[in-house]
């Protein structure tokens, strides 16, 4: 992101000297128009306020090194020692703590499961039934007691979006929406001051380390006890089955060091940074997901898929492909959250609105016409409670050279959508296979490199689909392997 497009703004906190009328937050999404209105509304310009604001604070940043009289590039970590935690990240994390202790009164059933263990129903009714007083706990009370002019206090608001963050008991599986609700969780904390003034990111900074991590710590504990399914999964087309947010912040992690927020690097990346290529090596991975959260989120898929990287996880294999660098990748990662995230339907579908992140437009949303995505779900019966303002939509806003958020001067600059993985050069023609129809089908990394990647030592060479003139099947030690070809992949990118 060049200079003039580095976000100058940060979420704006309530005024606590004038009262605030809270909602409890409620469901607003019922079908594609209603996730055109989310994308021109106050609580999308929000949620990517705050993303942005975290992941800058965890870009590297340049410090004097009095010894040699130079700057180094200070990398943020996880269990930095130099990272200070307040007093209200400490708490938030030992609140996740007891969360997880109450893992042990629910064990998981012992019976065989196709999915998700029926046990999880139980540990996340304990986990309502205690919330409200371990907000009480461990969040301050002045927070929780924020002055309100109606009937619904702050705590409340809060407790949807906490409670919502872990999963449906229900379909007993969780996702990217569940991430979702835990961030607008953190958000609210901080519109309602709850955290210090930062310094050069330094409170984002404590929450991503502090809180977010062991948050996904204790998911990725919840889904191998209760084998969670994936909500809303592209299966093999997705990112990631559960998670998407330490994507985007182990990249910043590994991006080139900065000397102010307005800075940041388009291209390249931190000098000792492993190279993106590296994921696909298992003994890099369990090196590097010590101390950074893409790694991390690597080593989880890791543990819970077998075979091939390439094959098991083809959207991640080829954005290992970029060669210019995490800062590169870090771009795509913020760009993909709008398109695979926030402009989903049934990722959205379920995300509650109230007064912290309100379903009302945003004055500074540009009038667009709606994607392909959105017009092509069905229309609900339901009568909706939106105002009909002409639809926005984050892709086509945002420059293709750019990350802006949308609270930068000017709005959000022209974007094209977020391509499939297989429109780049480095994808070949392939025999004609069928491919699965619907309006929710994965957007990809056009930003991916064009250039295949060597197979990773001891494994199959890389996927058909990223070779040119890919008709070479794989091949192992033992002679030929199974062709795996998706059955998306003859598919022409769309413009």
């Amino acid at each position: 992101m060049a200079d003039s497009d580095s976000p100058s703004h940060t979420l704006r906190a309530l005024d606590r000297n004038i009262d605030h009328s809270f909602i409890l937050p409620v469901k607003r999404i019922n079908d594609g128009d209603d996730v055109s209105f989310f994308l021109a509304s106050n609580a999308y310009a929000d949620i990517m306020t705050f993303i942005f604001q975290l992941n800058v604070s965890m870009l590297p940043r340049r410090v004097k090194n009095e010894q040699q009289k130079s700057e180094v590039a200070k990398e943020w970590t996880l269990q930095d020692p130099d990272v200070s935690y307040p007093p209200v990240v400490q708490n938030l994390a030992k609140l996740l703590e007891t969360l997880g202790a109450i893992i042990d009164e629910a064990p998981p059933d012992p019976g065989p499961r196709r999915f998700g263990n029926i046990s999880f129903r139980k540990w996340y009714d304990l986990v309502k039934e205690r919330v409200p007083d371990l907000m009480d706990q461990y969040l301050p009370s002045d927070i929780l007691t924020s002055a309100s002019t109606g009937e619904v206090s702050a705590k409340a608001e809060l407790e949807a979006y906490l409670t919502g963050s872990f999963g449906s008991a229900q379909r007993l599986d969780y996702g990217t929406g569940h991430e979702l609700s835990f961030i607008a969780f953190l958000g609210g904390l901080w519109k309602l001051g709850a955290f210090p003034e930062s310094v050069d990111g330094s409170q984002e900074r404590a929450i991503v380390l502090g809180v977010i991590e062991p948050y996904l710590q204790l998911i990725r504990r919840l889904i191998l006890t209760y084998t969670l399914e994936p909500a809303g999964s592209h299966g093999v087309w997705g990112l990631d089955d559960h998670s998407f947010l330490p994507y985007v912040f182990g990249s910043a992690q590994f991006s080139p060091a900065i000397s102010s927020p307005s800075g940041i690097a388009a291209e390249g990346s931190l000098p000792d940074a492993p190279n993106p290529a590296d994921v696909a090596k298992a003994n890099v991975v369990q090196r590097e997901r010590k101390r950074n959260m893409y790694f991390s989120a690597i080593g989880f898929i890791y543990d819970v898929k077998k075979g091939p990287f390439w094959e098991h996880s083809p959207i991640l294999f080829d954005i290992s492909g970029v060669k210019a660098g995490w800062a590169k990748i870090n771009k795509g990662m913020l760009k993909m959250y709008n398109a695979e995230v926030l402009s989903k339907f049934p990722v959205v579908q379920h995300f509650p609105f109230g007064s912290l992140f309100a379903w009302e437009r945003d004055p500074a949303a540009k009038q667009i016409q709606a994607s392909v995505h959105t017009t092509s779900q069905p229309k609900t019966i339901v009568p909706s409670s939106r105002p009909q303002p002409p639809p926005r939509d984050p892709l086509a806003e945002m420059g293709t050279q750019s990350t802006r958020a949308p609270f930068a001067p000017g709005g959000m600059p022209p974007m094209s959508g977020t391509a499939a993985p297989w429109a780049s050069s480095r994808v070949p023609s392939r025999p004609s296979v069928p491919v699965p129809s619907g309006p929710n089908q994965p957007t990809g990394a056009p930003w991916a490199s064009t250039t295949p990647l060597p197979p990773p030592s001891g494994e199959t060479t890389t996927a058909p689909w990223a070779r040119p003139g890919g008709t070479v099947a794989p091949t192992t030690a033992q002679g030929p392997a199974p062709s795996t070809r998706a059955p998306w992949a003859d598919k022409k990118p769309q413009s």
